[in-house]
C-alpha cells in the first residue's frame, strides 16, 4: 500500500544542531576557531583571490559582444502547421493559442517535414525551403516586420 511506504533503514539521517552545548557541536559550531569564516557574515564573494588582482580583471577585454541585443526566434518546423485547417491563416497569435511557440515572441518558420493543407503562414523568418513547401502546397509565405 502507499501509505505505507518508508524509506530504508539509515536512508534519513536527523539535522545535525549546532551550538547547542558540548554534548553535540558545541562552542565553534565546526567553524574552527577564529578567522574570516568563523564570523556571522565571513567569508568572500565569488570571484575574489585574496586580494590579487581578480581574473576576470587581469584578462584583456576587446571586441563587441551582440549578446544583449540578439533577437531571439521561437522556431517552429512545417510539419506542426499540419494541425491547422485548410485555408486558415496562421500567424504568431494562432501558433501561441496552439502552444506551439510563446506569445508575443518572433517566429522562424523551418522546412522540416511536409504541409498538407494550403494556408496563409505569417512569420517574421522563413528558412527557404520551408517558404518553398508552402507556396508549393498552394499557400502564401508572408514575412512580418520584425520589432
Amino acid at each position: 500500500m502507499l501509505e505505507r511506504l518508508s524509506p530504508p533503514e539509515g536512508a534519513r539521517k536527523n539535522r545535525q544542531r549546532v551550538g547547542r552545548g558540548e554534548g553535540s557541536k558545541g562552542k565553534t559550531c565546526g567553524r574552527g576557531h577564529k578567522g574570516q569564516n568563523s564570523r556571522s557574515g565571513g567569508g568572500t564573494r565569488r570571484g575574489f583571490e585574496g586580494g590579487q588582482m581578480p581574473m576576470n580583471r587581469r584578462v584583456p577585454k576587446s571586441g563587441f559582444s551582440n549578446y544583449l541585443f540578439r533577437k531571439h526566434y521561437d522556431v517552429i518546423n512545417v510539419a506542426a502547421l499540419a494541425r491547422f485547417e485548410d485555408g486558415a491563416t496562421v500567424d504568431p497569435a494562432a501558433l501561441a493559442e496552439a502552444g506551439l511557440v510563446r506569445k508575443g515572441r518572433l517566429v522562424k518558420v523551418l522546412g522540416n517535414g511536409d504541409v498538407g493543407a494550403k494556408l496563409t503562414v505569417r512569420a517574421h523568418k522563413f528558412s527557404g525551403s520551408a517558404s518553398q513547401k508552402i507556396e508549393a502546397a498552394g499557400g502564401k509565405a508572408e514575412t512580418l516586420a520584425s520589432k
